[in-house]
């Protein structure tokens, strides 16, 4: 289960630092200054025009964000429930989740056509053969 930990604890920084894309060029098209101080006037009814990779990036997070708990649900019923005949399948299939969660990201931002859904699927079926492991 060593190899599941690891890559639940790589893919919970991974959720952490994927919003540093859209607020690192919120800075930039807000400026500093404004940045610094909370957010532009007549914020959010009027916002500063923001480049379409930087909300596909928001977007990416957010989904992210959705898709972590059951991903750190099922890895740690597997590390409780599971013996370990089950403890390497689940290490391989954590570890595709967090790859396809990088390569989700990606496509995402920078909206490469036709991948964004297939590399979506790849981390969900991860999520659920990790969790048949458990239950079955």
């Amino acid at each position: 289960m060593e190899t599941a930990y690891t890559y639940l604890a790589l893919s919970g920084l991974l959720t952490v630092l994927l919003w540093a894309p859209y607020i690192i060029g919120r800075m930039f098209v807000w400026g500093i200054p404004t940045f610094l101080t909370n957010y532009p006037e007549g914020f959010p009814k009027q916002e500063p025009e923001t480049p379409m990779w930087m909300d596909r990036a928001k977007r990416a997070h957010l989904n992210m964000v959705e898709t972590m708990p059951a991903f750190i649900a099922v890895v740690v019923a597997a590390g409780m429930l599971g013996d370990a005949s089950t403890a390497a399948t689940v290490g391989m299939w954590a570890q595709i989740f967090f790859y396809a969660r990088i390569a989700h990201a990606v496509v995402y931002t920078l909206a490469i056509p036709a991948l964004r859904t297939p590399v979506y699927l790849v981390s969900w079926a991860s999520i659920l053969t990790i969790g048949a492991q458990v239950v079955l």
